[in-house]
């Protein structure tokens, strides 16, 4: 395996010599859940981790877009409902989770600078808030009093969102988002996905993309590098950044 020098030359080593060293940069740890999934095989564990690396890096892309998809067209339908402020208007009964995550964005707004508006609020609210407005609701108080999501924001606004997908049920959009949103938690953290039905969840990107946008899914299939790279199995074929 070659090596590029920081001065633009290159060095021969080992993948056992860059094995080593990568576990002592990364962890042994880390790296030992590939090598565990080579069954000892370290020079294919090697393999396995720069193929991992590279479908986080290409399963960024659409997640991403799926993301910005959602909370725009969640938005969009809860200000016809609520108000452009949606997000302070008591009637559209959010739990106490929600409200201290709305809460949360303001803060970070106000010790930016910046003032609390409706657009910096969309772009601060992160996907599992987004994603846990499709639930049925929690606590609203310490009474126990619950909120019920289904009647206050799926039917009068979210189910809007979905203009693509008819008939969809809130547990149905929570079940397919909420899967996704645990992949883009690992890809964030850069943590294995090489394990997951990764075929099955590039498709749900695609069909729930498709359910908010068909030019969102379409940009998604043109653009995507995670076809190519799932072809790559297990991370057999070399893999270019």
């Amino acid at each position: 395996m070659t090596v590029a020098r920081p001065g633009g030359g290159v060095k021969t080593s080992s993948d056992e010599d860059l094995l080593t060293g990568l576990e002592a940069a990364f962890s042994p740890e880390r790296l030992g859940t590939y090598v565990q999934a080579a069954q000892g095989d370290r020079e294919k564990a090697l393999r396995l981790y720069t193929w991992n690396t590279a479908l986080c890096a290409a399963f960024y892309g659409p997640l991403q877009a799926l993301e910005v998809a959602l909370r725009n067209a969640a938005h969009r339908e809860l200000t016809k409902c609520y108000g452009e402020d949606w997000y302070d208007n008591p009637a559209a009964g959010f739990d106490r989770s929600s409200r201290e995550r709305i809460a949360d964005a303001k803060i970070v707004a106000a010790r930016a600078g910046h003032a609390v508006t409706p657009s910096r609020m969309v772009a601060a609210l992160s996907f599992g808030f987004w994603v846990a407005l499709l639930r049925s609701g929690g606590r609203i108080d310490r009474a126990g009093h619950k909120a019920d999501y289904e009647m206050t924001l799926w039917r009068p606004a979210l189910r809007a969102a979905f203009p693509h997908r008819t008939p969809l049920t809130r547990p149905q959009a929570h079940r397919a988002l909420d899967r996704l949103r645990l992949l883009r938690n690992r890809v964030a953290h850069h943590e294995p996905i090489f394990e997951q039905s990764l075929v099955e969840d590039y498709h749900r990107i695609l069909d729930v993309a498709g359910w908010i946008s068909a030019d969102v899914r379409g940009w998604i299939e043109r653009h995507s590098r995670v076809p190519a790279l799932l072809d790559a199995v297990d991370g057999e074929r070399d893999v270019d950044f």
